[in-house]
């Protein structure tokens, strides 16, 4: 009987020594603050990098809907604040599943992303169908002057952190009737007096001077249609990522049982 317990336990042993450490499915593939602007490219040899163009077509759809809920009446509240909240939600979500320390968690923060986006094509359709949104057959992103690839070099270094002092994205009040208010701040030099600086600007003239007047049902679709297939390709790579570090796992595990039997 005693011998038999023995042999269970050595057993039991050899079974949790041939385990091997099961991998951390790392999400944050980044070590800047800012890293979900970019992604390595797993074609390149050269370890470069490639923009996270989901991240940069949400941010621009964002800006699109504020732009359109603006032109709203105060009766349309509802549709308004969801329709903000959505495309918010959109951009948020990539963020925050970025930062989340697995794979798999970022793969859940993408899903509320796409949901998110499928909720804001619902209120785009929506609102062309109650005459809030013209549909002109033909309108799009390039029509407006909009480049996707400069305008997501323009985002990224809107949103990287630059040294105090350095507002190169921001532009004083303009108009006789707006006079400046002066105000104390210790961002230059201490008790100097300096200017507060609202108008915000991403440095890229098609989407600084962009108007409400400009925007239809069909750029709205285009970009949504875009931004949900890079959402895709994205979720796609990270799955491949999961079947490739589980197989290594698989071969890991039978070789250190394999060691062990040889002992």
């Amino acid at each position: 009987m005693t011998s038999t317990v023995v042999q269970d336990l050595i057993a039991k042993t050899f079974r949790e020594l041939s385990q091997p450490t099961k991998p951390i499915q790392r999400s944050r593939i980044s070590t800047t603050p800012n890293g979900y602007t970019r992604l390595p490219a797993p074609e390149r040899s050269d370890g470069g990098q490639v923009h996270l163009v989901a991240w940069s077509n949400a941010s621009l759809l964002r800006l699109f809907i504020r732009r359109f809920t603006e032109t709203l009446s105060k009766s349309e509240y509802r549709l308004k604040a969801q329709t903000d909240d959505a495309a918010r939600s959109v951009v948020a979500n990539i963020e925050e599943g970025f930062a989340r320390p697995t794979t798999n968690e970022y793969l859940t923060f993408l899903g509320y992303s796409q949901a998110s986006l499928i909720e804001v094509k619902g209120d785009i359709q929506r609102s062309s169908q109650d005459g809030l949104l013209p549909s002109i057959p033909g309108s799009s992103i390039a029509g407006l002057g909009i480049d996707l690839k400069p305008w997501h070099e323009a985002l990224k270094n809107s949103v990287i952190s630059r040294p105090k002092g350095v507002y190169r994205n921001l532009e004083e009040p303009k108009g006789k009737n707006q006079e400046p208010q002066h105000i104390y701040t210790a961002v230059a030099e201490p008790h100097t007096i300096q200017t507060p600086l609202k108008s915000f600007t991403f440095l890229y003239s098609p989407v600084d001077n962009l108007r409400a007047s400009q925007l239809t049902y069909e750029v709205f679709i285009e970009l949504i249609n875009k931004t949900d297939w890079h959402l895709r390709r994205l979720v796609e790579s990270l799955e491949d990522k999961l079947n490739r570090d589980q197989k290594f796992y698989q071969v890991e595990r039978a070789r250190i049982r394999s060691n062990v039997k040889m002992r």
